[in-house]
């Protein structure tokens, strides 16, 4: 997602700017996506997040990052996040979660 650029970490309001507590979010992925960590501008061999793409009405596809592994339901399930929050940087949205459930 892009916009037009802010200041400042991630924070809950920010996340709350770009999505609606109130509508569905849909999984699309149906695999996490590892993140390495990089030393020197180098990769490692270690994972420091998981990644995964989202949906909401009006939105364009969104990746969130966690930074546990998480469980992650079928293909098109209605979730909700734990703790989203997001942050902008070179008018990009990044976000992430402390973990995702899904909403029956």
């Amino acid at each position: 997602m892009r916009r037009n650029y802010k200041k400042g970490g991630y924070s809950t309001d920010i996340a709350n700017s770009y999505i609606d507590s109130q509508q569905p979010i849909r999984l699309l992925s149906t695999q996490l996506t590892s993140q390495v960590k990089f030393v020197n501008n180098q990769p490692t061999d270690e994972i420091a997040a998981y990644k995964a793409w989202f949906t909401q009405k009006g939105l364009e596809p969104f990746e969130v990052k966690f930074e546990t592994k998480v469980k992650l339901p079928e293909y098109l399930a209605l979730v909700a996040f734990v703790n989203l929050q997001a942050c902008e940087f070179r008018h990009n949205v990044y976000f992430k979660a402390a973990g995702l459930k899904e909403v029956k």
